[in-house]
């Protein structure tokens, strides 16, 4: 259920506009220029709240806060030279008292140029709430705790002149107990956690352990609402974690031991990272849905391409503090690999957040989101033009190359004579941030430009239609990820299974249907068949051939693609295999002239192909395919075909397999008729090595740990089940 448009929505969009602002260059200062007129000072450098949160403990959280020297504080006449520069310099002041802000309100001088000329900065304790009636009869809503206390402390700037921003009002007392620099302690737990802990946690101190429910006294009532929904959250990670010991959580807690964040992932999400975690979404979609708790999910792509889900987190404060120590934590629990690409919404203290924790991955802003919003921004000129809005989008969505995107965009600007508007003009300076067309050099998995994965404002939409329990919702949220595992087993064995069918000769094409999924395979060929509709034209001889490659004679879109004959390789210059992964029909008009047989290896992803989770750790598999029936099935189906692959190449070691299987086979028959024994057992070792006699069989007591010893010895210490 979407939320009705209220002043605080009208404040967000506000704001939202503002960070689209402080990405055009053309209509903000850059950084650099963020200083203080009138009294510029050297308060040292910026301290970094956390260059490395997971070496911090709470004690020494608390040994720092005596070093930090005493802000500068906000002064009546202040000058800036900006609103950002006064809006970063209350952050900083804000940050280092302990309390978090916002904008409280802001006014824009009249005229067709609509320029902000005050702003407001407030904590955000701010103001009284105020209870709602329920419109509805009988409809229970669950009581919430306000962060509003009343507290009148403030900062007001107003423009008096270009390029200088003025305090012309300041309240500096709060009504509040305030935190300090480094206001919020950080709470780790996972099983076990000493300081010889396992290899996703070493080298780092033993934080505060909070695994034990002894301690869930510490933990007072919170923001996530009231009937101990701090609580109910510790008792569902106890939970989890007594049943898979790789289950990760952590809580980030203030100077009044509050919870105010937590994250949490699961063995399958820090699984399914190591396989595809090269693309991340940071989904904040929560905020477009009034009933929806503050509920922020890492999601990314799998090589089925559905949607899978690398960690969930309740983000109550939204500060760039509270991210930085979200992504740190977050990547912590990944094993500290970074994504190649991460797609968010955009927001400052997101963006802030990111450039910190992430500095080599690339950011980019999610194209959907921006449209969405553009569908409120220009809603009266939508309903004036219905055809408005086709067009806007198709020029995103539908555009090949940059120059037919920019005219595209120019053509429809015109038509509408929209050159005023102010919205489209600041979207079209930061195109480079959020358009496909300008990163497609780097890797962001998408391989339709109307590829749209599921958000969590969908999912909550999906099952409730009001607010609900933090319980029935990470009740109902397990059902989902469980149903989304299942869909995806099902998804291995018909790859496995099936074979899809092809559509012309080639080795080409029947070399990728051996490698990729079904549905990366559909992608593929639908690139590959396109391709003989294409006219090329050679321009270039040599050791490296170029071509020019258009849809037809009369085409705008020309794409040039350069082939070298000794490698086998090409280059286009449209960056789809960049950009998705996947060669693109321009290229494959190419090889149908220079005709080579097979593809190198490199041009087939491993994260696109059948054995994409190959490389999982055993304990990963072993203890994802504990899950469901479909599950161990698929396991013990993928070691066979795998046992079957490695056997087949020489009768000698067909034999040999043969008589191991049996060997094993009888074991398990052997276990089915012990109706009395207890099957469930410890991980083993599946690569321990010993030799297979009638002596060693005698001794071995445990039939389980025998059966995958026969199979680790057949497919030797290469071999890792899934």
């Amino acid at each position: 259920m979407e939320s009705a448009r209220t002043e605080a929505d009208e404040l967000i969009d506000e704001d939202y506009v503002q960070c689209l602002m402080s990405l055009d260059t053309n209509a903000r200062a850059s950084e650099a220029d963020h200083s203080i007129l009138s009294a510029p000072t050297a308060d040292g450098p910026r301290p970094n709240p956390s260059n490395d949160m997971n070496n911090i403990s709470v004690s020494m959280i608390k040994e720092t806060e005596a070093t930090v020297e005493e802000p500068k504080e906000p002064e009546l006449g202040m000058v800036f030279e900006s609103d950002e520069a006064a809006k970063g310099f209350y952050n900083e002041y804000a940050r280092r008292l302990g309390f978090p802000f916002r904008v409280g309100r802001s006014r824009r001088s009249k005229g067709a140029e609509e320029v902000v000329i005050m702003k407001r900065l407030v904590c955000s304790k701010e103001g009284i709430y105020r209870k709602k009636q329920s419109g509805e009869e009988g409809m229970r809503k669950r009581e919430r705790i306000s962060m509003r206390e009343g507290c009148k402390a403030m900062m007001e700037v107003i423009r008096d002149a270009p390029g200088r921003w003025v305090i012309s009002k300041l309240e500096k007392s709060h009504n509040h107990r305030l935190g300090t620099s480094n206001r919020v302690g950080y709470l780790r737990s996972r099983a076990n956690f000493t300081d010889t802990a396992s290899a996703s946690s070493d080298s780092k101190p033993n934080i505060s352990n909070f695994s034990n429910p002894e301690h869930s006294t510490f933990l007072h009532q919170n923001s996530f609402g009231e009937g101990g929904d701090s609580h109910v959250l510790l008792d569902y990670f106890q939970k989890k974690q007594s049943e898979n010991p790789d289950f990760f959580y952590a809580l980030q807690v203030d100077s009044n031991s509050c919870v105010t964040n937590a994250l949490w992932a699961d063995a399958r999400s820090k699984a399914a990272y190591k396989c595809f975690g090269d693309v991340v979404t940071f989904d904040t979609t929560y905020k477009k849905n009034k009933y929806m708790m503050p509920v922020v999910v890492f999601s990314g792509l799998n090589h089925h391409l559905q949607s899978i889900i690398f960690g969930c987190a309740l983000l109550v404060e939204e500060t760039e503090f509270s991210l930085v120590w979200l992504f740190e934590t977050w990547l912590a629990a990944m094993g500290g690999r970074a994504p190649v690409s991460i797609v968010t919404d955009q927001n400052r203290a997101v963006a802030a957040a990111v450039s910190k924790v992430f500095p080599g991955t690339r950011h980019r802003l999610c194209k959907w989101l921006i449209l969405s919003r553009t569908k409120q921004k220009l809603s009266h000129l939508y309903n004036t033009h219905p055809a408005l809005r086709a067009e806007l989008e198709s020029c995103v969505i539908e555009s090949e190359t940059v120059n037919s995107f920019e005219a595209s965009w120019a053509s429809v600007i015109e038509k509408y004579d929209l050159r005023k508007n102010s919205w489209l003009q600041i979207l079209f300076n930061i195109r480079q941030k959020w358009v496909p067309l300008y990163l497609k050099e780097t890797f962001f998995g998408e391989m339709s430009p109307t590829q749209k994965m599921e958000t969590m404002n969908d999912f909550y939409k999906k099952h409730f239609n009001t607010r609900t329990s933090l319980k029935v919702f990470l009740t109902q949220f397990d059902m989902t990820m469980a149903s989304r595992y299942e869909e995806e087993v099902m998804a291995d064995l018909d790859s496995v299974q099936t074979r899809p069918s092809l559509k012309t000769a080639s080795l080409i094409e029947k070399q990728a249907a051996n490698v990729y999924t079904k549905a990366v395979f559909n992608r593929f060929q639908e690139e590959f068949v396109q391709s003989l509709g294409y006219v090329v034209q050679k321009i270039r001889d040599g050791g490296t051939l170029k071509f020019s490659v258009t849809s037809d004679e009369d085409s705008l879109d020309t794409f040039y693609v350069t082939y070298n004959a000794a490698r086998k390789t090409a280059d286009c210059t449209c960056k789809n295999f960049e950009f998705c992964g996947v060669l693109c029909r321009h290229i494959f008009g190419i090889l149908l002239i220079v005709d080579p047989r097979k593809l190198p290896d490199e041009y087939f992803l491993k994260r696109w192909s059948k054995n994409a989770k190959m490389y999982l750790e055993p304990e990963a598999g072993y203890g994802l395919a504990q899950d469901s029936i479909n599950a161990r099935y698929t396991d013990l189906f993928g070691d066979a075909i795998r046992c079957g692959e490695k056997s087949g190449a020489t009768l000698g070691m067909y034999r040999n397999a043969k008589e191991v299987l049996q060997k094993a086979y009888e074991e398990i028959i052997a276990l089915e008729k012990d109706a009395n024994r207890v099957v469930h057992r410890d991980p083993i070792n599946i690569n321990e090595e010993i030799t297979i006699d009638d002596a060693m069989t005698d001794q071995l007591q445990d039939s389980e740990r025998k059966v995958t010893n026969l199979l680790g010895q057949l497919l030797s210490s290469s071999w890792s089940p899934v």
